[in-house]
């Protein structure tokens, strides 16, 4: 989903001046979620005028999800009209920088990724909303889930809503981890039953097995820039490293990453699908969708699609199981709801923000197939009866509650693609193991001194 894109000179300029009002994001505590009642009252948005808000937001399964609950919106709300942007991933960001530096922006609500929620903020993009939370009556922003909360503060202001999460899990084709003959199999070469494993050493084991069988073990992203990074930080959770640590120190040319990187080439060589080095998150799902492939570590949220009647997956539909990624520890990539600084509609921007991300309309929204956000969503029996299972929704809560967010920090963004493009590169066999981790953190220190 994502690759670097360059920035305007006069963008430049404004970040380097006011990135220096930046800080380190403040993490809001875990409250008990209520249950889900109706939407809240909103702050109250211009009375009678005709209000049109532009909404720039990525063309995933979610958008279309919001598109036909703003129907239910307009009508609650006649005055208030919704247009969307919708567009491809890679095209957003300039297009939302060109509109901040604008007088008056281009759109009233963005969606912001996860390496620009500190980013933005500290330039002062980014509209607080501690005040209109506070004064939305039974909005419940601590119903959202801790380390997606976390993101949104920078400053101890609050510039984001979570919209929906991309934290990975382990997706599997779980009739063939059924399978009886596969089970035997299996059982007599690694001496331990076929099932979704607990640790990186597991899954290769796995991965290997099922491609002599004569099916791919892992449909993988390893894609340059960003989808390497955001697959591949999961197996470096799993050997216990990271990219820094708290301090921002580069920490990636450790045992730790050598060991995980290894690894996630052996499991490439010896069980992805062949020349997959450039696939991306879509590819692996249509491996996944057409019984290319056994595994696939991603998105939560492509279970739903996947055991989607009449979906893509055709009559593989209901086939697949959702597990924690081995480690137990997942990245956790989500998009933000946040008002640009410079909209002239601010208060009917809130009121549309709040309605839609309410507790009741957010669990219109999961039973509908969106990613969910809200712990009172995921435990809710209505929800998993009318959308995908109990399995799925408690799955999905405890990936949600054991995961880091894939970067943090102003210089996110450009430390994601930098460091991706140096793993795609040492998969590639264009650099050792050892010579990619030692440029991953040479690029981090270099990157963070700016």
């Amino acid at each position: 989903m994502k690759t670097k894109l360059s920035l305007t000179i006069s963008f430049l300029l404004a970040l380097a001046l006011l990135a220096a009002c930046g800080g380190g994001a403040t993490p809001t505590p875990q409250a008990p979620a209520p249950a889900a009642t109706e939407a809240p009252a909103a702050t109250q948005a211009p009375s009678g005028e005709q209000v049109t808000l532009n909404v720039i937001m990525e063309q995933v399964p979610d958008y279309d999800i919001v598109a036909e609950l703003t129907k239910q919106f307009e009508t609650e709300n006649p005055n208030i009209k919704v247009t969307f942007d919708a567009m491809p991933y890679d095209a957003m960001r300039d297009k939302i920088l060109t509109s901040f530096l604008a007088p008056e922006g281009t759109y009233d609500i963005i969606i912001v990724d996860n390496p620009w929620m500190d980013e933005f903020p500290a330039a002062g993009f980014l509209t607080e909303l501690n005040d209109y939370i506070a004064n939305t009556p039974g909005y419940n922003f601590d119903d959202f889930i801790g380390p997606l909360r976390e993101l949104t503060t920078h400053d101890g202001k609050i510039t984001g809503v979570p919209y929906y999460n991309y934290a990975l899990g382990l997706i599997v084709r779980q009739d063939l981890f059924d399978n009886p003959d596969n089970q035997q199999k299996f059982q007599a070469k690694y001496n331990r039953p076929l099932a979704a494993p607990k640790t990186l050493d597991e899954y290769l084991e796995i991965g290997k097995f099922f491609k002599e069988t004569g099916i791919a073990g892992a449909a993988m992203q390893p894609q340059r820039g960003y989808k390497i990074l955001e697959e591949w930080k999961n197996w470096l959770y799993a050997e216990g490293g990271d990219l820094m640590d708290a301090s921002g120190k580069a920490t990636a040319n450790s045992d730790a990453a050598r060991n995980a990187l290894n690894k996630y080439i052996d499991m490439y060589k010896s069980a992805a699908p062949a020349n997959s080095l450039n696939w991306g998150f879509d590819d692996a799902l249509r491996s996944m969708a057409s019984g290319e492939s056994a595994t696939m570590m991603s998105y939560n949220w492509m279970l739903p699609a996947l055991n989607k009647p009449d979906g893509q997956a055709g009559e593989l539909a209901g086939k697949f199981q959702l597990y924690p990624v081995p480690g137990g520890k997942a990245v956790l990539g989500a998009w933000y709801y946040a008002i640009p600084k410079n909209s002239a509609n601010k208060d009917a921007a809130w009121k549309y923000i709040a309605w839609l991300t309410s507790p009741a309309i957010d669990k219109q929204r999961v039973i509908m197939g969106g990613a969910p956000v809200r712990a009172s969503v995921l435990n809710d029996p209505e929800v998993w009866q009318k959308g995908y299972g109990e399995s799925y929704y408690k799955t999905a809560l405890e990936i949600l509650s054991n995961c880091e967010p894939l970067a943090r920090g102003v210089h996110a963004d450009e430390i994601s693609n930098e460091v991706g493009t140096f793993l795609n590169s040492a998969v590639a066999g264009e650099m050792s193991v050892d010579d990619a981790l030692k440029a991953i953190d040479e690029k981090i220190t270099e990157i963070n001194s700016k």
